[in-house]
């Protein structure tokens, strides 16, 4: 007897699950149709969308792109290690090659008194001068770069207290003021891009909320009478949800065109100015799985926005 019980059950329980899927069908085609219906006000809705979604993305990949030269930057980064007098010549690259094994040194180059005061020499002006002096004045330099991941300014400061705290040093020469301002930089820069992206995206949510509750405004008598002939809030509210979202992955849409486009005309003059400067840069644009975080973060949005107005709008409308 259990069995034509279940045989029974189920074709209903599919017929529900189908009857479902066909009316969220049919909302996320209305929905589509009620935004083509005026094309001129959907376009300016999605317009402003697009310009709201562009803005933190435009910063969010101004930081991506100083993050990823600030490496090139950072290899250029050297501390000049100043020798004690008692070392000479001789014994110069072999204590190089000492400090050279250090895990946090990448590389060292030693400079000998000589070529230290032909360089000063060559840069200065000041030729006549040293020619007067009756010894070299200048102490030989050991060029030390840092190791990859050392080039932070805690590392740095760390290295340079170990090579200064060496007998054969006297003195350590970093210049932080750069590194440390870098570092200032991309710290506010990605700050910035969290609170725009915040007020923006509210932005978003309030004109979305907006242009559904003037939607909603527009068509009470319709929504009087689905109530009337039985229509529940979630049937009704539905299309509204859907159109939301359509909004927002419109206007996501707009703004990936947009960032594409500027991508693509500055690009060619980016790779000019790093070329100019001997550099390999070439500007970044957002990553597939970037762009899809976009388009879905933007149809939340959106659909956020179309939630709270239907919340406090359609609950309000009774039949008369």
């Amino acid at each position: 007897m259990k069995s034509p019980r279940r045989r029974s059950r189920n074709p209903t329980m599919h017929a529900r699950l189908q009857a479902f899927g066909v009316h969220h069908a049919r909302a996320l085609l209305f929905s589509l149709g009620k935004l083509t219906q005026a094309p001129f006000s959907t376009l300016l809705t999605l317009m402003v969308i697009a310009v709201a979604i562009t803005l933190p993305a435009l910063l969010y990949l101004m930081l991506a792109n100083l993050q990823q030269a600030a490496p090139a930057w950072e290899r250029e980064t050297r501390l000049s290690a100043f020798v004690a007098d008692a070392v000479t010549d001789t014994e110069l690259p072999d204590l190089a090659a000492r400090l050279a094994r250090r895990e946090d040194v990448a590389a060292t180059e030693s400079i000998p008194r000589a070529q230290a005061l032909e360089e000063f020499r060559a840069h200065s002006g000041l030729g006549d001068a040293l020619d007067l002096l009756e010894e070299n004045p200048l102490p030989a330099v050991i060029l030390v770069e840092p190791a990859p991941d050392a080039r932070d300014p805690e590392a740095l400061r760390a290295l340079a207290n170990a090579l200064e705290a060496h007998p054969s040093i006297s003195q350590v020469q970093l210049d932080m003021e750069w590194v440390q301002r870098l570092g200032a930089l991309l710290q506010t820069l990605d700050r910035l891009v969290d609170l725009l992206a915040l007020l923006l995206g509210l932005g978003v949510v309030l004109v979305v909320g907006n242009t559904v509750r003037l939607d909603i405004h527009n068509r009470r008598r319709e929504i009087e009478v689905a109530k009337l002939v039985g229509a529940t809030d979630a049937f009704i509210r539905r299309p509204f949800l859907y159109g939301g979202i359509w909004m927002g992955l419109g206007g996501g849409l707009l703004a990936l065109l947009t960032l594409a486009v500027l991508h693509g005309s500055l690009s060619g003059p980016v790779q000019t100015l790093a070329r100019a400067y001997g550099g390999g840069f070439v500007l970044r644009g957002l990553q597939p799985a970037e762009a899809l975080a976009l388009l879905g973060t933007a149809a939340a949005l959106g659909l956020a926005g179309a939630w709270v107005s239907v919340f406090f709008h359609i609950r309000e409308i009774e039949p008369r």
